[in-house]
C-alpha cells in the first residue's frame, strides 16, 4: 500500500540526556529516588527537547466508529452504544469527560465511522462544538468476509488523523476511542502483527462470558483466515482494523513527527501505536503508556512493544480515561525537572564518599 506518512528522527541526543539526568541526580534527594518518575521527567524532557520542559494545552481526542463485525455477536453490547456514548461524551457525562474537566485537558470527538448523523436537523455548515466529522463511511465492513476497509479508505483515515492533529493546539496528544466491536479489531491486529495465537489476544471486551469469548475467539481466527496476505503494517490495517484505529494511527504519527508528547489510553489506542510502531519504529520515543488495561491482550501488546505502563489499576472502559488518570503524574515528573532545588541552590550538603579505615 503506497502511502507518504511523516519521517521521524531520533530525539535522544547525547548532549540533552546526559544534561538531564545530570539535572535530576544533582535535586535535593537520594539519588534516583523518585524512581520511575525520574525516568518519565527524563523521557518528556527529550520529547520536547529541553531541561525544563512544560506540557502545554493537553488535547484529549476521542476517535470513534462503527465496526461491521459486529454482525456475527462478537460484543456484548450493540453498535448503537457508538453513537449514543458519543452523545454521552459531548453531553460532558462520560467518564473521560469528568476526568478531562477534573484535570484542564481539552476534549474532542471525532466521528472517523460512526453509523449516525450527529449533525441531522443542523443547517447545512453547521458544527457542533467539541465535535469534528471525518466520517469516512458509516462503519467498516464485516471483515469475516471482506476487508474492513478498502486501501483509499485507509488512506483517508490516515490522512484524517494527521489533518486533525496539524489543527490542535500544545505540546501533548492523549489518546482515546469508543467503538462497539474495537477491542476485536485490536486483538486481531495484536495476532498478526505480533505473530501471537488469536486465543491469547482475546479478552472479554465490554464483559462478555467466558462461552461468549470463545465464540468470538472463534469468528476472530475466521478472519485471520480469510485475510492470511495482509501481513504488511497497512494491509493488516486496512482488512482488519476500525476507522477510528486508522485514524488514530495517522493522528500518531503526526504528533511524534511535530514532537508532541502522545499519552496512550488502554487496548484499542495501543493497536494504533502497534500499527504506527511497525511503520516508523522510533513512535515509541514519543509515547507515555498510561496504564495496563485489564483486557487480555493488551499485557501481551505491551510487552511486544518492549514498553512499560504508569498505572495498573485493572482499567478496560477506553475513552482515554486512563490518560486522563496518569496526566498528573506527567505534570509532576515535568514540575519535579523544571522547580526541584539542585544541593547547589538548597545549599544542601550532598552524600559524602564513605570515609576509608587507617590501615
Amino acid at each position: 500500500m503506497n502511502s507518504s506518512l511523516p519521517t521521524l528522527a531520533d530525539i535522544r541526543t547525547p548532549a540533552l540526556t546526559t544534561a538531564l539526568q545530570h539535572k535530576l541526580d544533582n535535586k535535593t534527594k537520594p539519588l534516583g529516588s523518585l524512581g520511575r518518575l525520574e525516568s518519565l521527567a527524563l523521557q518528556l524532557g527529550e520529547i520536547l527537547g529541553t531541561e525544563s520542559p512544560a506540557l502545554d494545552q493537553p488535547q484529549l481526542v476521542v476517535f470513534a466508529g462503527d465496526h461491521g463485525l459486529t454482525a456475527r455477536g462478537i460484543s456484548a453490547f450493540p453498535s448503537d452504544v457508538s453513537w449514543q456514548m458519543v452523545e454521552n461524551f459531548l453531553a460532558g457525562g462520560a467518564a473521560v469527560s469528568v476526568l478531562a474537566r477534573q484535570n484542564g485537558i481539552s476534549l474532542t470527538v471525532v466521528d472517523c465511522g460512526v453509523n449516525h448523523d450527529f449533525l441531522a436537523g443542523l443547517p447545512a455548515g453547521a458544527q457542533r462544538p467539541g465535535l469534528l466529522v471525518r466520517k469516512v463511511a458509516n462503519g467498516t465492513a464485516d471483515s469475516s468476509t471482506q476487508a474492513a476497509m478498502t486501501v483509499a479508505q485507509c488512506q483517508k483515515a490516515l490522512q484524517n488523523g494527521r489533518e486533525i492533529v496539524k489543527s490542535l493546539p500544545g505540546n501533548a496528544l492523549l489518546l482515546g476511542e469508543m467503538g462497539i466491536g474495537n477491542t476485536s479489531a485490536a486483538s486481531l491486529l495484536l495476532a498478526r502483527l505480533a505473530g501471537l495465537d488469536i486465543e491469547l489476544c482475546t479478552g472479554a471486551g465490554t464483559g462478555l462470558d467466558a462461552p461468549a469469548v470463545q465464540r468470538k475467539t472463534a469468528v476472530l481466527r475466521e478472519v485471520l483466515t480469510c485475510h492470511a496476505e495482509a501481513r504488511a503494517p497497512l494491509e493488516a490495517l486496512a482488512a482488519l482494523g476500525g476507522f477510528e484505529i486508522a485514524t488514530m494511527v495517522g493522528a500518531v504519527l503526526q504528533a511524534a513527527h511535530e514532537r508532541r508528547v502522545v499519552v496512550v489510553d488502554g487496548f484499542i489506542a495501543t493497536s494504533a501505536v502497534l500499527v504506527a510502531h511497525a511503520l516508523q519504529p522510533l513512535v515509541l520515543q514519543r509515547c507515555v503508556f498510561a496504564h495496563r488495561s485489564g483486557e487480555r491482550g493488551h499485557e501481551f501488546m505491551l510487552q511486544y512493544l518492549g514498553v512499560q505502563a504508569l498505572l495498573d489499576l485493572g482499567l478496560r472502559l477506553g475513552e482515554g480515561s486512563g490518560g486522563a488518570l496518569a496526566w498528573p503524574l506527567l505534570q509532576s515528573a515535568c514540575t519535579i525537572l523544571r522547580d526541584m532545588a539542585s544541593f547547589e541552590s538548597a545549599g544542601v550538603s550532598e552524600k559524602s564518599a564513605p570515609e576509608t579505615s587507617a590501615v
